[in-house]
């Protein structure tokens, strides 16, 4: 059977995670559950990532369509293996005392029986990234596995982006010489990559550099304030460094609740706006409780204003680092006023394309790794780039520390000149909030 083409069957929230997923199973068979397609086609309208993968899905789905879908499959391209579409059957006996004949996701599940016993000879695999469906299929024996394509192997060799070496005197020295200090000058394992930050340290002597430019040279740089922020310890003042540096035009930041990755971003946007046409703060909107907004009262600003009210209590703590600077506060809310500081839900900028923005996505670890490189690919000429979030704090149903696109960002893109990445580590929001995170 290990030799023979398998049977991947696919459920919605695979086709609404990817939509190309029909593409990524090399020679195998595809197989849609009719009951696949209704749903999707309650997922046609809207604004989110997920209903323009369901849109763009159906698009490719009709354009290999004809009758043989339907009665044997038809051919995904060369190289690929076939795609089916498969009607409803009668719900099979093995199911029916456990599980509701009625409900979408057992009705894939029972298509997916029915295969496995109509083609004992090959293997059939459902796919879906909901694990309570998995275990489902667990218990009637089935293969069943997640969707992996874009899935980060190992979080404990994530990069961090900084790390701290220890030196002798005349390495900081060098520092300073003409020739300067290179990654080469270091015995480094592995070895340092393009905008990599490193705290070098020889007794209560410390230096604060980043690699970059011609051979990789070591620049030290000096901790500064921004909009009145000014970072607490190293790795902020790392981030600060990255998120100010206008040759770095993508840069991400990670870290727990409280580490200042929200408010070290906006302040460097605001420090720099005027290289900027605009800033754009914005973040997913994650419905609470499995609840789409449209659930909430008033109109689509009343809705959207819980989810955006963490980005606008970031802005009033910059707002009062800056009290007694009156001219500051003013400016804030005239950019505010006349939207060349934008605070909106991430579905906002469809359509657009980024020029000479300052963009920041904040919850970014509750995108999926095509909804990242759909904003990415909207930067134009003069735009920087900002992903910041927490990889073990996720909202979304279906993803998860190591298929979130923000690990799948950093995971990807280590090592390219245009992109600085920094792990935030220590809390600074209070005592009490850095003791809750550490032992709660």
């Amino acid at each position: 059977m290990s030799g023979k083409k398998k049977y991947f069957v696919l459920d919605t929230n695979v086709i609404l995670h990817d939509s190309t997923c029909i593409t990524q199973f090399k020679d195998n068979d595809v197989v849609i559950p009719i009951i696949v397609l209704e749903e999707l086609d309650n997922f046609k309208k809207g604004n989110e990532m997920i209903h323009f993968n369901a849109r763009q899905f159906m698009r490719k789905l009709d354009a290999h369509s004809n009758q043989n879908i339907f009665n044997g499959g038809v051919s995904l391209g060369q190289g690929l293996g076939k795609i089916i579409i498969r009607f409803d059957r009668e719900f099979h006996k093995d199911l029916h005392f456990n599980f509701d004949p009625d409900k979408a996701d057992h009705k894939i599940l029972n298509a997916a029986y029915q295969l496995s016993k109509e083609e004992p000879e090959r293997q059939v695999v459902l796919v879906t990234k909901d694990v309570n469906f998995r275990m489902k299929a667990k218990a009637l024996g089935l293969r069943c596995m997640d969707y992996l394509k874009d899935h980060v192997p190992d979080l404990s060799e994530l990069y961090r982006g900084h790390r701290s070496l220890p030196v002798g005197m005349d390495i900081l020295e060098k520092l300073h010489d003409k020739d300067g200090l290179t990654a080469a000058d270091l015995p480094t394992t592995p070895p340092l990559e393009p905008n990599e930050f490193v705290e070098l340290s020889c007794g209560e002597h410390i230096a604060l550099t980043v690699c970059n430019g011609p051979r990789s040279r070591l620049m030290p740089f000096e901790v500064q304030s921004r909009s009145g922020i000014f970072p607490r310890n190293t790795e902020q003042a790392f981030a600060m460094e990255a998120l100010s540096n206008q040759d770095t035009t993508l840069v991400s930041i990670t870290g727990k609740a409280g580490t200042g990755k929200t408010l070290l971003a906006l302040a460097a946007a605001l420090e720099n706006i005027e290289q900027y046409q605009q800033i754009f703060l914005a973040r997913p909107v994650i419905p609470l409780s499995g609840k789409d907004i449209g659930f909430l009262p008033g109109d689509v600003q009343s809705k959207i204003a819980p989810y955006m009210q963490p980005l606008y209590d970031n802005l009033n703590v910059i707002k009062q680092q800056n009290a007694k600077n009156g001219k500051k506060i003013t400016q804030i809310k005239e950019w505010l006023k006349n939207e060349r500081l934008v605070i909106a839900p991430l579905a906002y900028i469809r359509g657009r394309s980024l020029n000479n923005v300052y963009f920041i996505c904040d919850e970014s670890q509750n995108l999926t790794p095509h909804e990242v490189k759909t904003i990415i690919t909207r930067a134009g000429e003069g735009s920087k780039m900002v992903f910041t979030g927490d990889i073990y704090q996720i909202d979304h149903p279906y993803l998860e520390s190591q298929t979130n696109g923000l690990s799948y960002l950093i995971n990807k893109m280590k090592g390219q000149k245009l992109y600085a990445h920094i792990t935030l580590e220590k809390g600074e929001r209070s005592a009490l909030a850095e003791l809750a995170s550490n032992v709660l």
